[in-house]
């Protein structure tokens, strides 16, 4: 081998050395979790978890269309995305320590030189032209596997972005169709009020042709008349929360309250989806806030090796080489190539407490995160159950409602019958009318409440996504 080939080799050698520095990364243990059986009163059944679109159960093209609109226009989504974008360039950052550090430089300069005699006159100049070319390297060494840990806590961090952006389009969709609900609720509830007020002018009537002919009192009347000036009353707040929830749809779906209207649908054009959970133990790998939990705490399992790695020494290794000539054809001869190795160790020796304190607040934080973890698996666990039975007892609530209705309803037409019959007094009327305006009032409360059960359960379940990022079927 050549003087040529041995320097190169040599130099090559330095940064392989640099390359192969050793590694201990952080070991990290799943948290025990007590999981329960199965849940509470759940039956023997198929697992049928939800879809990725389980909005369709709906049976709403209106409520579809939004939520497609949501899914890029939603603002709170677009800056989880822009985080993500973030963590990944801070993982970039983080995985650049692994590596050395490599700079490449070069330049020409010209030179002249005066040659003179012994007695100092000068008798001849010389100009020629310098080249220099120079590569460089420095590294770490990563002995004690601070910087790999550090890598492996930005990874864990990013992963904890992604889980959190899903957690927001999550909540995103889930926003969308309960305020849709909401809306379509007090279309309903201006119906009913309508309606109502529609039916106590018409008995209001029936009165003052009464007491034109002396069958009712003057009394009577004024009590009528207040029925429906308070059901007028009742409509212009409705009015103002609808158009106020019609606007909260529109900053849901990124766009000017201007852009979106609604002046159609109703609760009952909505179908009931019906969802049965699998076992309680997928809900872990369900639910992206859960995931999200878990990343973070392997971040910090990472950043308790960093911590403790800041104890010990730092070996930082540099090489330099390259090729300087005075003549271009020579450039890259032999003896034109030049190099330097050079290992340098710094050791903490006193830092006032620092090191220890940066330690001890490692484990700390990460005992804390291991803490929030627990939590959000058995909150997850709660949302679930609360959901289930909040599905099953609001839909045996609209059922019992709509029979107080319909048994209201009859009431109150026999009574009005019986009042122009001129059998009974007004305030049997009043008494059925009353009844009757209620219990529409709560059917229709009733119905969102059923229908935000259901979207309560899919959010509870995970919606349609699940750890390994493939839909649900």
């Amino acid at each position: 081998m050549g003087r040529r080939q041995r320097e190169l080799a040599a130099f090559g050698t330095a940064i392989a050395v640099a390359l192969g520095g050793c590694s201990h990364l952080p070991k990290y243990d799943h948290p025990n979790l007590e999981i329960p059986a199965a849940w509470r009163g759940e039956q023997a059944q198929s697992p049928a978890w939800p879809s990725t679109d389980w909005w369709h159960g709906f049976g709403s093209p209106q409520l579809d269309d939004f939520i497609m609109q949501a899914q890029p226009g939603n603002l709170d989504l677009a800056a989880a995305i822009a985080r993500v974008r973030e963590a990944d360039a801070q993982t970039r950052i983080a995985g650049a320590a692994l590596l050395p550090a490599i700079g490449l430089g070069g330049g020409a300069s010209r030179v002249r030189q005066s040659a003179s005699s012994g007695s100092g006159t000068a008798i001849a100049h010389r100009t020629y032209t310098l080249y220099d070319a120079q590569i460089s390297a420095s590294y770490e060494i990563d002995f004690w596997g601070k910087n790999r840990a550090s890598l492996e806590a930005a990874k864990a961090t990013a992963l904890a972005s992604r889980y959190s952006e899903q957690t927001v389009a999550l909540t995103a969709v889930t926003s969308v169709a309960t305020t849709f609900f909401q809306i379509l609720e007090l279309r309903d509830q201006l119906a009913v009020t309508e309606r109502n007020l529609e039916s106590a002018e018409s008995v209001l009537k029936a009165l003052q042709a009464q007491l034109a002919a002396g069958t009712v009192t003057a009394l009577d009347v004024a009590q009528q008349e207040t029925t429906v000036a308070t059901l007028q009353a009742q409509i212009p707040p409705l009015q103002q929360q609808l158009r106020q929830f019609i606007n909260a749809l529109a900053i849901l779906l990124g766009k000017p309250p201007e852009a979106i209207d609604i002046t159609s649908g109703a609760l009952t054009d909505l179908s009931h989806p019906a969802v049965l959970p699998g076992l309680p133990s997928e809900l872990l790998t369900r639910r992206p806030d859960v995931a999200m939990a878990e990343a973070e705490l392997k971040a910090a399992n990472a950043d308790i090796t960093v911590a403790r790695a800041a104890f010990f020494p730092s070996v930082q290794l540099t090489a330099q080489g390259g090729f300087e000539s005075t003549a271009l054809s020579s450039l890259f001869g032999p003896a034109g190539f030049l190099y330097s190795l050079a290992a340098g160790l710094t050791q903490p020796i006193f830092e006032g407490g620092r090191l220890k304190g940066q330690y001890q607040y490692s484990q700390a934080f990460y005992d804390e995160l291991l803490q929030n973890y627990r939590k959000s698996v058995i909150s997850a666990f709660q949302d679930v159950e609360d959901a289930l039975v909040a599905t099953e007892q609001t839909a045996e609530q609209e059922r019992q409602q709509q029979v107080a209705v319909d048994t209201a309803r009859r009431a109150y037409e026999i009574a009005t019958a019986q009042l122009r019959a001129g059998t009974i007094n007004v305030l049997t009327v009043l008494n059925t009318e009353t009844a009757l305006f209620t219990a529409e009032n709560t059917l229709v409360q009733v119905k969102l409440a059923r229908l935000n059960a259901s979207v309560s359960l899919f959010k509870a379940l995970g919606g349609g996504w699940n750890e390994t990022g493939a839909p649900n079927a």
